[in-house]
């Protein structure tokens, strides 16, 4: 079993239509996030996937897509009353 990485996608889509279509396929992984920032943990095939679809739905020269894979060894930030997530060893998409 491919262990997951946790990225920040995020995306900048010009054309209504594309960027409900980025946001759709964006949270089929998504376990966080808001507006057009979401975090993602991904395996590297979900990866490879995620930036081959990702570059047939936005146009190259009116859209932006960029993810962000980020430093495992990170502790989390919480600010105000949030609280520390409690991450499960998995996580299931279904």
């Amino acid at each position: 079993m491919s262990r997951r990485s946790l990225y920040l996608a995020a995306y900048d889509v010009r054309k209504p239509s594309r960027l409900r279509a980025a946001l759709k396929r964006i949270r089929e992984h998504a376990t966080g996030g808001q507006k057009s920032v979401h975090e993602v943990h991904l395996t590297p095939a979900e990866h490879r996937e995620l930036l081959h679809d990702m570059s047939l739905l936005l146009e190259e020269d009116e859209d932006r897509f960029l993810l962000l894979r980020l430093d495992p060894r990170q502790e989390p930030l919480v600010y105000g009353k949030a609280v520390m997530p409690q991450d499960p060893t998995f996580f299931y998409g279904g």
